[in-house]
């Protein structure tokens, strides 16, 4: 036995551990590959943020979907009258909501009331702008109200309205600054500048956050900003018009009344960069686009549709070069996003989306008798439940996903 055992080593024997190594290679390498890793569960970090797929919620069709239905009703202690289109009996308005917004390269839920609120324990959601963000707050708080039905109504110094959810202590508040700076009347003085033709001008300190918002740093977890539906002659006219101030001067040559918008977002994006806690969700939300038809709003424009547009028409409604009555949400887009490059403020797009959606506003359907012929059809604003509900299921997957 022991005259065996020093014999050499059979040729076989090399080619026999070979076989035997590369199987237990192959095989750690699977299990390896099918075994969730330690940092699954953990936040994911920068690196595994680019490596990612993009998905743009923003591009995508809308479907018809019978089975759709509002998670909300006209008795939401939220509703704006004008905009309560259940109430108001606004026609085809179960046809309106009978729409699904498909993106073209990933699912888009509609936001779990209970989850949400849940994942937001102990968190602040906070809106600042104009009446299309309360459009979309408005919608927000009813939605949430499923999940808790003790809402209550909330306000705070600087607030205009909001929504306390005790089952979560959550606090979803609305802070209305139409231009984000400040702003004021100055009635016609004797000033050399004054022309005679002015009635007064309305002074924009660029450099001055208006005081309904100055003070929330710290408060919220998620910001909303947004501003652009005020920055029309519509709302300054030449007689009464804005006049930019800056370090407590006017601004020489006077800016335009765009350039002037240009001058506002650098300075108050500035603002927010430099005085909002580096980990507060920062969003801003584009135009909600217009849908006057025949006529801009106080020229007997309408916008009585049956149905959502087809994609070749949005480029005749929309495009600046096509000069059409409703370019103005695409101009002040692209103003809007040259000012927010560079910044840690994420774009929240909800303009193209809405863009087919020309017959879900309120038109002639506001809640008063008077209502039209005092302000003309609502071919801006949106009819709630309805388009609206659909950017808060986008905001409410972007806020959960940053949250994860």
């Amino acid at each position: 036995m022991r005259a065996m055992s020093a014999k050499l080593p059979s040729p076989l024997f090399p080619w026999l551990i070979f076989i035997t190594l590369a199987s237990l290679y192959f095989l750690s390498s699977f299990i390896s590959l099918n075994t969730p890793s330690s940092s699954s569960s953990s936040p994911t970090s920068h690196s595994q943020t680019l490596s990612i797929p993009h998905c743009d919620l923003s591009k995508g069709r809308w479907h018809f979907d019978p089975n759709r239905k509002p998670l909300y009703d006209d008795t939401c202690p939220f509703h704006r009258n004008a905009w309560n289109c259940i109430r108001n009996q606004r026609q085809n308005f179960t046809f309106i909501n009978s729409w699904s917004w498909v993106p073209r390269a990933c699912d888009l839920p509609r936001i779990d009331p209970l989850r949400f609120l849940s994942k937001m324990r102990n968190r602040n959601v906070g809106f600042v702008g104009d009446s299309l963000n309360e459009n979309l707050l408005v919608s927000f708080l009813c939605i949430l109200r499923v999940a808790d039905e003790g809402a209550k109504k909330w306000k705070k110094k600087g607030a205009w309205r909001g929504a306390y959810f005790p089952n979560f202590n959550v606090t979803v508040g609305y802070h209305r600054s139409v231009l984000l700076s400040k702003y004021q009347w100055q009635p016609k003085q004797s000033e050399a500048w004054v022309e005679d033709v002015l009635q007064g001008i309305y002074r924009v300190d660029v450099d001055v956050p208006s005081d309904d918002w100055s003070k929330i740093a710290g408060f919220y977890d998620v910001l909303v900003f947004n501003t652009g539906h005020w920055w029309n002659f519509d709302k300054f006219p030449k007689e009464k018009p804005l006049v930019f101030y800056k370090a407590g001067q006017p601004i020489v040559p006077p800016p335009a009344m765009l350039d002037g918008l240009k001058v506002v977002l650098d300075n108050m994006i500035a603002y927010i960069e430099k005085e909002f806690p580096r980990d507060t969700l920062k969003f801003w939300r584009l135009q909600s686009p217009r849908h006057f038809y025949g006529g801009d709003w106080n020229q007997n424009g309408s916008c009585m549709f049956n149905k959502p547009l087809e994609e070749n028409e949005l480029e005749l409604w929309f495009e600046p070069r096509n000069n059409g009555v409703n370019k103005e949400a695409r101009q002040l887009n692209a103003v809007i996003e040259e000012a927010l490059q560079g910044t840690e403020i994420r774009i929240l797009d909800l303009t193209h989306l809405s863009e087919f959606r020309a017959d879900a506003h309120p038109a002639i359907w506001l809640g008063r008798k008077d209502a039209v012929a005092i302000w003309g059809q609502d071919c801006m604003h949106w009819c709630l439940p309805g388009v609206p509900d659909t950017w808060v299921d986008i905001l409410s997957k972007l806020i959960h996903d940053s949250f994860k």
